[in-house]
């Protein structure tokens, strides 16, 4: 599914949300765009279509995400703080408005938090770096069944199914 596919299934009260996010940080539109038609771009060549379903490569794309748009808006915010706590309002408000299964969108917060913890880590480093870095994790994503298991894994991305 391509982004705009994934915009248009949002729910009405979830694009007036997002509209009004957008609409108080004007400027960080187009860098949160920009990031994730990148994180799309990458794990289609990376992982094909697995990463749409609740895996390993599920678990790169949200914490890839994450991590790209604190980057990308870092460029206008200039403060990594800033980024990150943007980062965490569109992310959680795009979790919210997909009305994802419960265990699917607990995974989902759970690594878009480890991919802006990394950011705050490692925002100086380049894409292909960062693309490394997340991938090393997602290699070691723990398997959980329960959301009892996701709190156990602080830093840890995880994932459902293989």
């Amino acid at each position: 599914m391509n982004v705009w596919a994934r915009i248009q299934n949002l729910s009405p009260s979830g694009i007036i949300r997002f509209g009004w996010l957008f609409l108080t940080h004007p400027l960080l539109i187009w860098p949160t765009w920009i990031a994730t038609k990148r994180t799309f771009s990458i794990c289609n060549e990376l992982y094909g279509k697995s990463h749409h379903k609740s895996n390993k490569a599920n678990a790169f794309r949200h914490a890839f995400w994450n991590l790209l748009i604190c980057q990308k808006t870092l460029k206008k915010t200039k403060n990594a703080k800033k980024s990150a706590d943007f980062t965490q309002k569109v992310t959680d408000l795009y979790e919210k408005a997909t009305k994802n299964e419960e265990m699917d969108q607990a995974m989902d917060f759970h690594n878009n938090a480890i991919g802006r913890s990394l950011f705050l880590d490692f925002f100086d480093q380049n894409e292909s770096e960062l693309v490394n870095l997340v991938q090393k994790k997602a290699e070691k994503a723990q398997k959980v069944a329960k959301f009892e298991e996701i709190e156990q894994y602080k830093n840890e991305l995880v994932y459902i199914s293989e």
